[in-house]
């Protein structure tokens, strides 16, 4: 029954005769339900309000008068076109997979059309029911339901080798155990911070819990530019408008108050935080009581839900050379705004049980003798096939740029360039600051490549996926083709990336979802999972850089460590600390959930 219910704001509007202006209803809160009549008809029935003032409104769905508006369904907005004579309900603040299953609901109910009609009652019979809650889905709705026209998408579908209807039987990848109590505790209403390794499906439960809140309440951010725009989010310095906050508070506090940025403030709900590990603590805190002072509410970050995500054993703040790394665990207000902490412990990326437990060693910082044995011996590892080479993971930008340019230099032939299209030209440094593609690719035939995006996950064509160019087509474009470690050989077509820009603007780049991948840096690689990586570890590295490096790999088999010294595998002893603490008190009979009281000032925690 949940696909068939949604909450929202609707606006009903009503054609009048006369060539009137149409009336017009908007409900804030409404209920927006999918059901049948009694002749089994499907029926869209939208109520808001209560009491005096409450409005129920009802629409029979005639097949072919029915039509979806569903372009903006990915935030939240959508329009029911209702009858022959042009009534409307328009959909917005929806949850855009609340939305999306209701979408697809209706799309499937309206196109199979009235079921099991009743036959005429008799006398003294119970009539049928006016409006009962539709069915769920069965396979003959799917079966049936998307070739027809009638079911009213806006456009023609798009050919496709995969046919819909069968597209549409395919469920979404499932949530665990795990990261279902993770979104259990986000639609709580409470305060959540959830952890876990690489290859733990962070990012993907990130992704399906901003897609399960309203979007006009609901802020997805992070510390980097990349990894927001991974979330169709903007970074969290963005999102406050106080800079890098190291001016005094009452400084802080004067920018936050400026007309857009304070809407924001306003306006947020729900604040979604990924990659926490590399934002300051200090500057945390700096946020907590600007929140608190903007919206002039005492409560923990000024009432927001805080979602915060992310691993601190993997990298830390980027600080000045003389400056001391404060992570956001060690700021003051960070157990008064966190109620509920929670570590992912099902690793996804890597199946290799030997592989696993090495890099959960790793993490944590210890460098055993077996670990060492087992990376060292990674060293001949030859995993380059169908010429496609390793990706070397760099701890410095410069070498990356460096290696790429030099590399494809080498390579014979003409060189093919691909200009991005910006939806705004002036705003360019910002787009590339959180696109993952840059406005320029350069590519030539044997070009090592990368994936930037996911295109098609059943045939491992995702982000990370590596591939060497082999060919041009010979039409205008002369778009690339690909063949991939996975066996796929694929024409590379533009895509699109959205960005959220200052106040809200949403920015936009068309490229080719394709960078050079004869190196990468270790930062600009986290969240990927890639097929063949080469590192060096005898250089210094950060805290958590080692393992951050050495689990973009899917297996060991396709790892080769270089130059291995123990010593760049290291932990921060104050985040082993604070992940002891967060162990010590889990029950065995329990999951990883726990919450801990705003009024204890210790390290006391309990399991929830």
């Amino acid at each position: 029954m949940e696909a068939a219910e949604l909450r929202c704001t609707a606006a009903v509007e009503q054609p009048l005769p006369g060539g009137l202006a149409p009336l017009r209803r908007v409900m804030r809160d409404a209920t927006v339900l999918l059901g049948r009549n009694e002749l089994r008809q499907p029926v869209l029935r939208v109520a808001g309000g209560s009491g005096a003032a409450a409005t129920v409104l009802s629409f029979v769905l005639a097949g072919d008068a029915v039509r979806l508006f569903t372009r903006f369904a990915g935030e939240g907005r959508a329009a029911v076109r209702v009858g022959p004579d042009g009534a409307q309900v328009l959909l917005s603040d929806c949850p855009p997979d609340a939305l999306r299953r209701f979408l697809r609901l209706l799309r499937l109910k309206v196109a199979a059309g009235p079921r099991d009609a009743p036959r005429r009652p008799r006398l003294l019979e119970r009539p049928p029911p006016s409006f009962s809650v539709i069915s769920p889905l069965q396979e003959r709705d799917v079966l049936c339901g998307p070739g027809r026209r009638s079911a009213g998408s806006e456009r023609p579908e798009r050919p496709a080798q995969v046919p819909r209807a069968e597209r549409e039987r395919r469920p979404p990848a499932r949530l665990s155990a795990e990261q279902e109590a993770v979104l259990a505790a986000v639609r709580s209403g409470k305060s959540i911070f959830f952890t876990g390794s690489a290859g733990t499906g962070k990012s993907f439960l990130l992704k399906r819990i901003v897609g399960s809140l309203p979007p006009n309440i609901t802020y997805a951010t992070a510390s980097t530019g990349v990894a927001a725009c991974h979330i169709g989010g903007t970074t969290l310095h963005a999102f406050a408008g106080i800079g890098s906050g190291k001016a005094p508070l009452e400084q802080c506090i004067q920018l936050a108050e400026r007309p857009g940025v304070r809407q924001h403030w306003l306006a947020c709900q729900h604040l979604i935080i990924d990659e926490i590990s590399m934002v300051d603590g200090k500057f945390f805190d700096k946020l907590e009581a600007v929140a608190r002072a903007v919206r002039k509410r005492d409560e923990p970050f000024g009432g927001i839900q805080l979602i915060i995500c992310g691993d601190f054993l993997q990298l830390p703040p980027v600080c000045k050379a003389n400056e001391e790394t404060k992570f956001c665990f060690q700021a003051k207000s960070w157990r008064k705004c966190i109620h509920i902490n929670m570590e992912l412990t099902e690793v996804r990326r890597q199946t290799d049980k030997t592989f696993v437990s090495l890099l959960s060693a790793i993490r944590l910082g210890r460098c055993t003798e077996e670990v060492t044995r087992l990376l060292m011996q990674t060293a001949a590892h030859r995993s380059e096939r169908d010429g496609i080479l390793a990706t070397r993971l760099c701890t410095h930008k410069d070498d990356v740029e460096i290696t790429n340019e030099r590399r494809l230099q080498q390579l014979p032939g003409k060189v093919h360039v691909f200009e991005a299209l910006d939806s705004d030209p002036v705003l360019v440094k910002l787009i590339d600051a959180q696109c993952p593609v840059g406005g320029r690719v350069e590519l030539k035939l044997g070009a090592q490549v990368m994936l930037a995006k996911n295109l098609d996950v059943s045939q491992g064509l995702v982000n990370g996926a590596r591939g060497v160019v082999v060919g041009f087509e010979s039409e205008q474009k002369g778009l690339p083709k690909v063949r991939f470690l996975c066996g796929v050989t694929q024409l590379i077509k533009m895509e699109k990336w959205v960005i959220k820009g200052p106040s809200g603007v949403h920015l936009s780049r068309q490229q080719l979802p394709l960078k050079l991948a004869w190196a990468i840096s270790i930062h600009k690689s986290q969240g990927m999972s890639l097929d063949c990586v080469e590192i060096s570890l005898s250089r210094g590295f950060e805290s958590g850089q080692a393992y951050v490096a050495l689990s973009r790999a899917r297996s060991l088999a396709g790892l080769r460590v270089l130059d291995f010294d123990p010593k760049a595998v290291r932990a921060d002893p104050a985040v082993q600390h604070f992940y002891r603490q967060l162990r010590r008190h889990q029950l065995p009979t329990q999951e990883s959930l726990y919450t801990h009281s705003d009024a204890d000032e210790k390290e006391n925690w309990k399991c929830s």
